[in-house]
């Protein structure tokens, strides 16, 4: 069996920077334990497979050791391949997935994605999570992901957290701060998930949004995600919804045989 295969990088115009992602186009869907075992043998943040539906794509993602209800960079780095790859010639992509339809428009160069809204509410940190994040937070939060509010930029850039530690959360940990040069910036680490620290994470930024648009008081924000490969996301809060746009760029492309 041959699966045409594409490595994208998210979130950036460049290549080596942004989330890079897996993404398979297929015909028809393949067992669980082989996706699960294709993302794995990729080693990727994640891989993403889509199979045409009418109108629509069905889309899945995994990480290398389980499947997920929502990313976004490697949705961003599918409707890239669709578009830039495999012909699709309308402006809007739809996509059929666990956390229901999800839109992609192409937007001059960047591509935006109709998310859900993840507003994060007020919570009582763990003490594991404190532990692991070493440096205390000003607060926390919590939607699927814990969010801890840091003063600063910096604090936020020399963070070392023990993982041992959060890795007994089975979702994952935000960190964020106002940004030196746009609104906020964050990291994020999915330990538990086999990603210590995801370089790019979409997702994230549907919790992120919410918090930071009434923070600040706007509805347009500009963020970055400040790993070491680092990324630049635009959102904007529309309610129930987070738009969040970026580019991508095609690293790889080849096939898999299995």
């Amino acid at each position: 069996m041959h699966i045409p295969f594409y490595q994208v990088d998210a979130f950036t115009s460049r290549v080596f920077k942004g989330n890079p992602a897996g993404i398979c186009p297929l015909k028809e869907w393949l067992p669980d334990n082989i996706l699960q075992s294709i993302a794995a043998e990729n080693n990727l943040s994640e891989t993403a497979f889509f199979v045409p539906d009418n109108d629509y794509y069905d889309l899945r993602w995994f990480t290398p050791v389980a499947e997920v209800d929502l990313c976004g960079h490697a949705t961003l780095a599918s409707a890239f391949v669709l578009f830039n790859e495999l012909g699709f010639s309308g402006k809007v992509i739809s996509f059929n997935s666990q956390s229901g339809l999800l839109k992609v428009t192409r937007d001059d160069n960047r591509l935006a994605l109709d998310f859900p809204a993840r507003p994060p509410q007020q919570c009582s940190a763990p003490q594991d999570l404190l532990s692991g994040l070493v440096d205390p937070p000003q607060e926390i939060l919590q939607a699927e992901d814990y969010l801890a509010i840091y003063e600063n930029e910096q604090q936020v850039r020399s963070l070392k957290p023990k993982m041992e530690n959060l890795t007994k959360f089975p979702r994952g940990v935000i960190v964020s701060a106002p940004g030196n040069d746009c609104d906020f910036v964050s990291r994020c680490f999915y330990p538990a998930l086999g990603i210590p620290e995801d370089p790019v994470t979409g997702s994230a930024h549907c919790v992120l949004t919410p918090y930071w648009s009434r923070r600040l008081s706007k509805r347009k924000l500009h963020a970055k995600q400040i790993s070491n490969r680092g990324g630049e996301l635009f959102c904007t809060d529309a309610g129930d919804r987070t738009i969040i746009a970026g580019q991508a760029i095609k690293y790889l492309e080849g096939t898999i045989t299995i």
